[in-house]
């Protein structure tokens, strides 16, 4: 008896809450059934008719066939049309019914009919094709700096170099002392330049996340902004943080170094924690400081960088936590899954 209870019960519920709509009908079509979800989808109403779908309306039949597809079949595992709702508009939706009830005697029967809004799938769909795009961009984007980061460094970048040995070779030579003074000037703007390009070139595409990994190019990065923002205290904590696959680690020091970038020109934090952790088959990154914090409810125009932040995890299919609270400072959790708990 309890046993029948709890199955009643649980029956309900599913009906009650399922998101399919769901509709019990007579072979004249008259609703004798129906979920809420069905009825939030059509707007139709117990004992009215399912009016017929756009296939049956304008589909031929044979003298004494019935209109509705699914009732002359008696059962149709799968079937995609558009029905009219209440409010006068066609709604594209998956049908299928199966025959519940058939009375020989007087050859009434029921038909249980399923209906699922094809506008779900296809914001899912759509959904799905705008995160695919956005990790191509991203892709090629990184590729694109990469490429740069490279001329940079091996084009530019040694053919300044040659032009600073040019010079020293010339210097050596000179005994005018005006002449030198001025050659010592060019050497000083050629140096800039120099540095420019070896620091364009960093944030670009850093050298070091190729050759040695993430957790070489983060501690790199915090010691280039500590030495630029020496109030800023930098903490970090990385266990047993191997190498992980290239678009986990571009990704991951793009966030980091965003949140270092929001921490030395928004936040006026002194101290940020970094730590970085496998885990479970998990990567897990958190990103804490003791800042003004903000109200996220009202980002600032610099939430771009925020966005951009979340959009870069999300494509990779982790999840994305912002926390910050007025003067208590600003938190960013990271967790990424790492295909077959391996890492390279």
């Amino acid at each position: 008896m309890n046993e029948k209870f709890n199955e009643n019960k649980y029956s309900h519920q599913i009906f009650q809450h399922i998101h399919d709509g769901i509709i019990v009908m007579n072979d004249e079509r008259s609703i004798l059934l129906m979920n809420p979800a069905a009825e939030n989808l059509t707007g139709w109403k117990n004992n009215e008719k399912v009016p017929y779908c756009t296939f049956c309306a304008n589909r031929k039949i044979e003298d004494g066939e019935n209109r509705c597809y699914l009732v002359e079949n008696d059962e149709v595992p799968y079937f995609l049309s558009e029905m009219p709702t209440y409010h006068g508009n066609q709604i594209k939706v998956e049908m299928s019914t199966a025959l519940m009830f058939n009375e020989e005697r007087t050859g009434k029967k029921e038909y249980l009919l399923v209906l699922r809004d094809q506008k779900l799938k296809e914001k899912e769909e759509e959904t799905r094709i705008a995160k695919l795009i956005l990790r191509q961009v991203i892709e090629a984007q990184e590729n694109e700096h990469k490429r740069l980061a490279q001329e940079l460094h091996d084009g530019i970048g040694q053919s300044l170099y040659t032009i600073s040995l040019a010079l020293q070779s010339i210097e050596s030579r000179v005994k005018d002392t005006q002449l030198l003074d001025y050659m010592n000037e060019v050497r000083s703007e050629l140096d800039q330049a120099m540095n420019d390009i070896k620091s364009y070139s960093q944030r670009l595409r850093p050298q070091s996340l190729d050759r040695l990994g993430l957790e070489a190019s983060v501690q790199s990065l915090a010691t280039s902004v500590h030495s630029v923002q020496p109030a800023l205290k930098i903490y970090l904590e990385m266990d047993q943080v191997k190498r992980l696959p290239s678009l986990v680690e571009i990704n991951v020091y793009r966030v980091i170094q965003e949140a270092l970038h929001n921490a030395t020109k928004y936040s006026r934090a002194t101290s940020l924690w970094i730590r970085m952790e496998v885990e479970d088959d998990y990567f897990l990154l958190t990103i804490k400081d003791n800042g003004v914090g903000f109200n996220i409810g009202k980002l600032p125009n610099e939430g771009l960088g925020l966005r951009h932040m979340k959009e870069r995890i999300e494509q990779l299919d982790g999840e994305f936590l912002l926390r910050s609270q007025i003067e208590k400072g600003t938190s960013i959790f990271v967790k990424i899954p790492l295909q077959d708990g391996v890492q390279q």
